[in-house]
């Protein structure tokens, strides 16, 4: 806690980052040719501007517990498998922790993100598409 008794967020990320495995971009790669799903959380602005992985699924970061948890009212059959493992990504590998944490919360064990999300992916070349493919 800070001097104010209240939680920083530097605390809760690094709660969530302790119940998640974080993969480098190499390991993702490995993961998704082995049947990990890669999910793009970032905003459609970010995903037009930068690209993205080939073969992610988008899903909002809004709604991602939505579309995962299988009970929901619209879940996505693409992610909505608590055995399957899921590697949330974002620009930068900070708000992908945290979506990665809540869905362990809601039963995903295998839930994680990708260290230094897709910018770091990028930068080391790893493949990247358009948006639009």
């Amino acid at each position: 806690m800070d001097h104010l008794g209240r939680t920083t967020i530097a605390q809760v990320l690094a709660a969530a980052r302790s119940r998640i495995r974080r993969y480098t971009p190499t390991e993702a790669e490995a993961a998704a040719a082995g049947g990990a799903v890669l999910v793009d959380v970032r905003d459609s602005g970010d995903r037009e501007r930068e690209g993205t992985i080939p073969g992610a699924v988008w899903v909002r970061r809004s709604l991602l517990e939505w579309r995962a948890d299988p009970t929901a009212e619209t879940p996505d059959p693409r992610i909505a498998d608590p055995v399957r493992t899921l590697i949330v990504f974002c620009n930068d590998g900070y708000s992908s922790s945290l979506a990665a944490a809540s869905l362990r919360d809601i039963g995903f064990e295998h839930a994680g993100d990708l260290d230094g999300g897709f910018r770091r992916w990028r930068d080391e070349g790893h493949p990247t598409a358009s948006a639009s493919q």
